[in-house]
């Protein structure tokens, strides 16, 4: 996540603000400039910035406080890019719904913003019944994808549950956004392999997708993950089936690209004493042009290093609980590739953004 500042009064901003704390400005986030910026009221629901662009508020934002992003006054509808995507939220006539759904939009908008960044294809369901992408957000249900559908049971908002099933599935890591980032996996598997011809290459790295899924499925959770998947994979889950381990070596990298991308935006450097700790100069933006995967990754088993040695300073379990092998390591440079190969720069996205 890049750093943001009140364009009026230069205070330090987070992306989930809707008001400057230093000057009271109202903000939302504008797509088009990927910028969070100061609001100026106009007659009825419209407002401006201060560059003249002409904004209303998403319908989110106004009736539930759910979103803040802002909606191009020329464009139809109500609701913002990000929250167009969302085909179904929980009863918010059920008590405390309304915080949890809070909760795995905050989570989707970073997805989101991550996704357009990297200049990959964003589109929903109203532009495209077939291949658009389209979140369900249920009580009750199981998370998943099916045909460009991401589900995320609503359950998975509470800390609690969510806490209760990542020590019962015996999982390092279990997060809202971890969760949307390994299902958009799935999605942009069909987007960018399957249609974007890439599916030999794929078989090459990951293993052929025609095996048996759900005689997969059934495999590991009888049996788990097999002996010495860690050489491999990147998580046990990921040696379940190629579409599984394609998922999780792209959450993998999309968790990368975005703390980078917060590291190198707060100007992070590791300059330790001895020469033979890990060190680096500068953290590279990985959504710029010059991040070569060689450069990233280096500077990512630094950062990791010194993230989980503050975390234990502070009591916490290790915030990266991972030791990625070179082949791993090779799958996420695959994923780096098929990124770097689809991409289209935010300039250049549509202007319904």
């Amino acid at each position: 996540m890049k750093v943001f500042h009140c364009d009026h009064c230069g205070n330090l901003l987070f992306f989930e603000n809707v008001t400057c704390v230093r000057c009271g400005r109202a903000l939302a986030f504008v797509p088009s400039e990927a910028d969070l910026l100061s609001l100026e009221p106009e007659a009825g629901d419209t407002y401006h910035t201060r560059s003249g662009l002409r904004v209303r508020l998403c319908a989110n934002y106004v009736a539930h406080q759910i979103c803040n992003w802002a909606v191009p006054v020329d464009r139809a509808g109500p609701l913002c890019l990000a929250c167009e995507l969302t085909r179904t939220i929980p009863d918010l006539a059920a008590p405390g719904n309304d915080r949890l759904w809070y909760k795995l939009e905050v989570a989707k908008r970073r997805l989101v913003y991550t996704l357009m960044h990297l200049g990959l294809p964003v589109f929903g369901r109203s532009e495209d019944p077939h291949r658009g992408i389209a979140f369900d957000f249920v009580a009750g249900g199981l998370t998943g994808h099916s045909s460009g559908v991401i589900t995320v049971a609503l359950e998975e908002a509470d800390d609690a549950t969510r806490l209760h099933r990542r020590i019962e599935l015996g999982e390092p890591t279990r997060t809202i956004l971890g969760h949307l980032r390994h299902e958009s996996g799935h999605y942009y598997w069909t987007r960018l392999i399957e249609e974007g011809g890439r599916l030999e290459p794929f078989r090459q790295t990951f293993g052929d997708e025609r095996v048996d899924y759900e005689g997969a499925k059934q495999r590991h959770y009888a049996e788990g993950a097999p002996a010495g998947w860690q050489e491999r994979f990147v998580s046990a889950y990921a040696a379940m089936h190629p579409w599984e381990d394609w998922a999780e070596s792209w959450a993998h990298y999309l968790h990368m690209v975005d703390t980078l991308e917060t590291a190198a935006a707060v100007g992070i450097s590791v300059q330790p004493r001895r020469d033979d700790e890990p060190a680096v100069a500068s953290v590279p933006d990985p959504k710029s042009a010059r991040a070569d995967f060689g450069w990233m990754m280096a500077s990512w088993n630094t950062l990791t290093y010194v993230l989980d040695s503050l975390n234990r300073g502070l009591g916490n379990d290790d915030a990266y609980p991972f030791v990625l092998s070179p082949p791993a390591v090779a799958k996420l440079r695959v994923v780096h590739e098929v990124v770097s190969g689809s991409a289209q720069p935010w300039t250049k996205m549509p202007d319904r953004w």
